[in-house]
């Protein structure tokens, strides 16, 4: 039996800090040394950062990848390094793992599967691998896989791992998270790994890049489809695993002849340590609930968008409610109370309930809260626009207005300290343009965007949970949802229920049911129909929105990309 050691390094890269990553790397590679790892595998483009959209496109990216990678190899010393890189060779650019061994790049594996939907736009970028990759260890085959390749149901990475006999599959990942996604993930990786009879060590990046949220998760799963060990979720971690399999006979001769059948590659390694070592034990991590990792996601986002971009401090509204309440809790969380700071902005419908709930969060979380009245600024913009407004009534100009004040406070206080403003909308609002432009949609970061109204009342009591006292004031998640814009507003009064909205919601933008599906699910035909159009005339407006974290399975932004200009309504045409 051939007893091999395998470390996977779960990083945190940052898009384009090649410095820095390299340096992660190597620190890395040394970690797995010290602990006795005969090969350590990082994870999908983990030198660049993924993904690095059209920094692929700069000759000048490529050049400095390269240069990156060959000091990486020279730094590399007694086992054999597996590095995600993009490669620019003879014109093309390539998706790949460079197998680094005794201070050199030994061979590259190219991804062969390309994914082009939903967040990914891999054909714009990159050209597809046409080689699968034996690494013989000790006569046991191994082959590598990048992601997609182990996505696709006998694709060309399941093909060349079972006609090769490979024992262990080394796939290299960044598999963005959503809610639900680890479940599928795991599904996809047990069907592969019972079909090519193989063990397979998936290792996953971590960390948060503008939208996207990559968790980590990375796992050893067996040829019977059982999870044998797994790291943390949303933080960097090392999982290492001890693997014992019987040599196949005859590997050379048969890697040789599949060479020159079809082009493959095979790189034999030598046993990095000699000497016997303890065994490892198998580590199992708990899985997080289905609420708590929707909360990890958007404090890792919203932290590694506050870190990664250099910001010291942030600022928000808060507004007394449930939407405010929640992000200035995750931004607390994620980032330092010192340095998240609260502005509350009352106008004349701003309620003392309201004011005394934000004062008391901000107590609760121990962090800086000002106050700003509004009314007058508010008296300034009415008399300016008087002379423009003769004849006609007030409208919801006079809304809108205050939100667009309040805006301009924030990035006022912005632009005098440096601070990032993240905004507070959730997803119903959004979908529906239940916001304002240059309002409370200004900012630099939205952490909930993509968060259904009913899942931030969750979340909500989530955060309590977590503190084990009330850090979200239950007045808050028990009022009435209004914006205070004008005197007994409700949100009611312009959107259905939430309870009835965020599942119309779901149909219609993640799901992309028809009119007539979702009549058919059971739902009022002219609540369906104003919520339908509510989301389609209000393209222009989320266009213009900021970016904020990834968390269902099609968010506004890179998953959703509808036109602005677009006359195509939907309709009922038959309701069975």
């Amino acid at each position: 039996m051939s007893f091999i050691r395998i470390a996977m390094a779960q990083i945190n890269s940052t898009v384009g800090d090649l410095e820095g990553n390299s340096a992660k790397i190597v620190g890395e590679i040394a970690k797995a040394r010290e602990l006795g790892a005969d090969i350590v595998t990082f994870p999908e483009l983990a030198l660049s950062g993924y993904p690095p959209e059209d920094l692929l496109i700069k000759p000048s990216f490529l050049k400095d990848c390269k240069e990156a990678i060959d000091k990486i190899a020279r730094r590399n010393r007694g086992l054999t390094a597996i590095i995600g890189y993009p490669e620019l060779l003879d014109g093309k650019v390539y998706n790949s793992a460079a197998i680094i061994t005794y201070m050199k790049i030994e061979g590259n594996y190219r991804k062969m599967e390309l994914p082009n939907y939903s967040v990914f736009d891999e054909k714009r970028y990159f050209n597809p691998g046409d080689k699968g990759l034996i690494l013989d260890f000790n006569g046991v085959p191994m082959s590598l896989a990048i992601c997609e390749d182990i996505w696709i149901e006998g694709g060309s990475a399941e093909k060349f791992a079972s006609q090769n006999r490979a024992k262990i599959i080394l796939c290299i990942s960044a598999s963005p998270f959503h809610a639900g996604k680890l479940s599928i993930r795991r599904d996809t990786i047990a069907n592969f790994a019972k079909r090519t009879n193989s063990y397979v060590c998936f290792n996953n990046i971590v960390g948060g890049q503008d939208e996207l949220v990559f968790d980590g998760g990375s796992l050893v799963i067996d040829s019977s489809g059982s999870i044998i060990a797994n790291a943390k979720r949303f933080v960097e971690d090392m999982l290492i695993i001890d693997i014992q399999c019987s040599p196949e006979p005859n590997i050379c001769e048969s890697a040789l002849n599949s060479d020159k059948q079809a082009k493959h590659q095979t790189i034999v390694l030598e046993p990095a340590h000699i000497v016997e070592r303890e065994p490892v034990s198998d580590r199992r991590e708990e899985d997080l609930g289905a609420v708590e990792e929707v909360y990890n996601a958007l404090k890792l986002g919203t932290k590694d968008y506050i870190r990664k971009n250099g910001f010291a401090e942030v600022v928000l509204g808060l507004s007394g409610g449930i939407d405010s309440s929640l992000v200035a809790a995750i931004a607390v969380d994620a980032f330092d109370k010192e340095y998240v700071v609260g502005i509350t902005m009352p106008s004349e419908f701003t309620s003392k309930e309201t004011l005394a709930d934000a004062q008391q969060l901000a107590k609760n979380l121990e962090m800086p809260i000002f106050t700003i009245q509004i009314n007058s600024i508010l008296s300034t913009y009415n008399i300016a626009l008087k002379e423009v407004f003769a004849g006609s009534e007030a409208g919801i100009e006079k809304e809108n207005l205050q939100a667009r004040i309040r805006g301009n406070l924030l990035m006022a206080i912005s632009n005098r300290y440096g601070w990032l403003v993240l905004s507070t909308g959730n997803k119903s609002e959004t979908a529906t343009g239940y916001c304002t432009l240059y309002g409370d949609m200004a900012g630099g970061y939205a952490v909930i965007k993509d968060v259904p109204k009913m899942l931030v009342y969750e979340l909500a009591r989530y955060v309590n949970q977590k503190y084990g006292r009330e850090i979200i004031p239950q007045s808050v998640i028990d009022r009435v949802p209004t914006a205070e814009l004008k005197p007994n507003q409700k949100d009611e009064d312009t959107l259905p229920p939430y309870p009835v909205l965020d599942p119309i919601l779901k149909s219609y933008v993640e799901e992309d049911k028809s009119l007539d599906d979702i009549v058919n699910e059971g739902f009022d035909l002219e609540v369906a129909q104003k919520v339908l159009h509510m989301v389609d005339v209000s393209e222009y407006k989320r266009r213009q929105s900021c970016p904020g974290v990834k968390i269902t399975p099609k968010s506004f932004g890179k998953d959703r990309r509808m036109p602005i200009t677009n006359k195509y309504r939907a309709k009922v045409k038959t309701i069975l």
